[in-house]
């Protein structure tokens, strides 16, 4: 069995510590007894490769990922296979981005770091902002480079799926949902009938180092890979 936080957040998102390092997120993350995480920043990914190489050396799995807002103002989560996926999400980002200074008094700074906490890249660009693109168009560009698309926290009041459109598109494709640590999914299934039958991850979605693993999913894996991570995905179905 594998403990699996998929929504943290570095130093580089808004509102995120700056103690949010990579070197502190995969400590904390072994001090937890996690095995798994995934790096999901707002809008952005530059914090992805330095906390893919230090979970390597430190023994924990680290895919690479991102937390989009999409002008909807609906946030999903998109996880990838590798580096090279990530990389050319980055700049499917960079041409939807929208130009509006960030206010680091208001949200905090956007920085990416090194292995030893030195700054090394400052984004300017308000990271808190949606991007120029739809959730269609996200997921459809998530599954073109291999990836695996999940809408977040759709119990959430703001920000998700539900809140957003009140429902979810019937041709939307999408591998899970994401449920914070406020439910469950059987009470979320319970309240929600028609979603019986997928699969539901549940993460912390930490800011903060004292965030990191408050809640997590079990995957139940033969290895620890991103081959083993979709196969243990598609297992956890809730009826």
């Amino acid at each position: 069995m594998i403990n699996a936080d998929l929504h943290i957040h570095t130093c580089l998102s808004p509102c995120g510590d700056l103690d949010m390092s990579p070197r502190n997120i995969i400590r904390i993350a072994k001090e937890k007894g996690l095995q798994m995480i995934a790096i999901t920043d707002h809008n952005s990914t530059w914090n992805v490769r330095v906390c893919m190489a230090l979970g390597e050396r430190e023994g924990v799995y680290v895919i690479p990922g991102c937390e989009v807002n999409t002008w909807e103002e609906v946030h999903t989560l998109c996880y990838f296979p590798h580096l090279h996926a990530v990389e050319a999400f980055q700049s499917y980002l960079d041409e939807r981005m929208t130009h509006l200074k960030n206010d680091p008094g208001r949200f905090g700074y956007q920085v990416a770091v090194d292995e030893n906490d030195n700054i090394v890249y400052e984004e300017e660009r308000s990271l808190f902002m949606s991007i120029e693109d739809g959730i269609e168009g996200v997921a459809g560009q998530v599954h073109r480079l291999g990836g695996i698309f999940v809408p977040a926290h759709i119990d959430r009041p703001k920000n998700s799926l539900l809140s957003q459109l009140g429902f979810i598109p019937f041709d939307l494709e999408y591998e899970a949902l994401e449920i914070s640590k406020a439910t469950t999914p059987g009470e979320f299934i319970k309240k929600h009938p028609e979603l019986a039958g997928k699969s539901f991850l549940q993460s912390s979605d930490a800011h903060y180092p004292e965030d990191i693993a408050r809640a997590y999913t079990r995957f139940e894996m033969d290895e620890l890979s991103w081959k083993g991570f979709r196969e243990a995905l598609f297992h956890l179905r809730y009826d």
